[in-house]
């Protein structure tokens, strides 16, 4: 089952733009603002775009070593994990 998201027009964060960040830095849900009844953007808290950046950091590390590996690249699928497994554990 998906949550619903939060959706807000422009002008709900023009209004309490402090009162919106505070309750988006609290919460790992994306913010939707809309603007004239369309999507316009998505904001995040920092800590959730850092955490999607490091992911998004991992994801391609992994792509990367899987066409190193297939293209005969002198790397093994174990230096690959072992380098996502470093990654993940920066995170944490």
């Amino acid at each position: 089952m998906s949550k619903i998201p939060k959706i807000i027009p422009i002008s709900d964060l023009r209004q309490d733009a402090s009162g919106v960040i505070k309750r988006l830095s609290a919460s790992r849900e994306p913010l939707f603002i809309t603007q004239r009844g369309r999507p316009a953007v998505v904001m995040v808290s920092m800590k959730e775009y850092e955490h999607t950046q490091h992911e998004l950091e991992i994801l391609r590390l992994l792509a990367r070593g899987e066409k190193e590996i297939e293209a005969g690249a002198d790397c093994s699928l174990e230096e690959v994990m072992a380098e996502a497994d470093s990654l993940l554990a920066e995170q944490q």
